[in-house]
């Protein structure tokens, strides 16, 4: 009786905390924000809300908060967790950027592109899992599509008392993926999204579009070329291998979750080409030791150097263990044939089960990436997504379709995965930008008359603008 008792006290305390936030978002909107009452103080009064700490910047105010959420939105009296984002406050007049990695959260100011288009303010949410937003214990059943957007949806819907403009949605790679998940199942809360080289892999058993790409991109000479020094480093096993298992002593790796130095060894090599042609450009093959005449080391540096011979160790594998269990369990991962490879390749490319500690259950569920490509194709609203042509990862691009309405694929020429819309050719550059300011609310005039003079609102900051875009060696979005 007594455990009962505590149970339902538990849980009225609950209610009440989100209620009180309920409560307060909607006074708060009515009213708007508080007059002269410094926007710290309003984001702090939030429930729920604490301050890790700020960061001084010029002409913006930078905090790094935690927000509390439920573990399991569905049932969320079993338990909270301190999810991690950031706010860069411009002022609550301007729109607001919503901006996801779909990983860990940088802790240092920064604008993404829309952000720097519309002049705004922006949110940088950690996805949920990744350290330090994960609950204790981790339920991981509780990692999914659906938990995440209502992370995003939570947070939106305490801050936007504050930030009362327009919202837009953001993120590129697994965050561009974020904002269309978010989008899918939260349609009302932004006014637009921009999603940048995200991938859409549907059937996850069909991945040819990826063989094709590897067909087709760039030149001959320099597929080539990559194709030559992946198959060397294989041809070359003892040498490297040798190589490797001094390299991992010294540094303390270990490869218990792969399960042996071996099928570590030949996932980096079978990232090769792949990441290559993620982070790299056609200009870059030049690189690229000739194969033929290569001592080992030049072929141990230059795949290092391109894939990363610390990615697949339990100790580079552990930052990213939420990535490879939503791949294996909802979002998909490519296999492609790699024909250059045959008779010398052992495990071809691994799932992502062997990247995810052995102790944590998974179940792969086919039909949510089927029911995020059926809905934008039939509900699309005010997006774009934004490609590389030589992004190994847009071969599996999202598509729209009659019920799509404002809304727009574009591909940047010979760019990789770091497509932005600034790379897009002229005429859809001026369109991308244009949409992007009116969705936000702040075209000016004369855009609105003639999208050709679209320009980014936010005068050019070197450090606030800088693309960190982070090189994650092995095959992650």
């Amino acid at each position: 009786m007594r455990k009962a008792l505590r149970w339902l006290l538990s849980l009225v305390v609950l209610i009440g905390t989100m209620g009180a936030a309920g409560v307060t978002a909607g006074a708060a909107t009515a009213a708007g924000p508080e007059a002269g009452t410094d926007i710290k103080d309003q984001v702090l009064a939030i429930p729920g809300m604490s301050l890790v700490e700020e960061k001084p910047y010029p002409g913006y105010r930078f905090f790094v908060l935690n927000y509390k959420q439920p573990v399991d939105h569905r049932q969320p009296w079993k338990g909270t967790f301190d999810q991690r984002f950031t706010l860069l406050h411009k002022d609550t007049s301007r729109p607001t950027v919503f901006f996801t990695s779909g990983y860990n959260v940088n802790t240092n100011p920064r604008r993404s592109e829309p952000t720097t288009i519309v002049d705004g303010n922006q949110v940088s949410m950690e996805y949920r899992f990744f350290t330090p937003s994960r609950p204790a214990p981790a339920d991981w059943s509780k990692l999914d599509i659906w938990q995440a957007a209502s992370d995003q949806h939570r947070l939106f819907k305490a801050l936007k008392p504050l930030y009362t403009k327009r919202w837009i949605a953001t993120g590129g790679s697994k965050g561009g993926m974020t904002a269309t998940y978010y989008e899918r199942f939260y349609p009302r809360d932004m006014d637009g999204v921009v999603a940048y080289v995200a991938p859409n892999d549907v059937v996850n058993k069909e991945d040819s579009a990826y063989d094709r790409f590897f067909d087709r991109v760039g030149t001959k000479e320099c597929r080539d070329r990559l194709n030559a020094v992946q198959r060397e480093a294989l041809v070359r096993r003892d040498a490297l291998e040798a190589k490797y298992a001094a390299y991992a002593a010294e540094n303390g790796y270990t490869f218990t979750t792969v399960g042996s130095l071996d099928k570590a060894f030949e996932a980096v090599v079978l990232d090769y080409v792949w990441a290559f042609w993620q982070y790299s450009l056609l200009a870059d093959c030049g690189s690229i030791p000739v194969a033929a005449t290569a001592t080992d080391q030049e072929i141990w540096d230059s795949v290092d150097a391109i894939s990363g011979f610390s990615a697949y160790a339990d100790q580079g594998l552990e930052t990213y263990t939420p990535y490879y269990y939503q791949a294996g369990t909802q979002l998909g991962s490519p296999d492609i044939k790699q024909r250059h490879l045959a008779g010398l390749s052992r495990y071809g490319y691994q799932p992502p089960r062997n990247f995810v500690p052995a102790s944590i259950p998974m179940q792969f569920q086919p039909w949510v990436m089927r029911d995020v490509d059926t809905w934008v194709r039939n509900n699309a609203r005010h997006m774009l997504f934004v490609y590389g042509q030589n992004d190994p990862w847009g071969a599996e691009p999202f598509h729209l379709g009659y019920g799509s309405r404002d809304s727009y694929v574009m591909t940047a020429p010979g760019a990789n995965h770091g497509a932005r819309v600034s790379m897009l050719k002229d005429d859809e550059k001026a369109l991308a930008t244009a949409r992007i300011l009116e969705w936000a609310g702040v075209a000016p005039a004369a855009v609105k008359a003639d999208a050709a003079k679209a320009r980014p609102l936010a005068k050019p900051d070197a450090k606030l603008d800088r693309k960190d875009v982070e090189r994650r060696q092995t095959l992650r979005p």
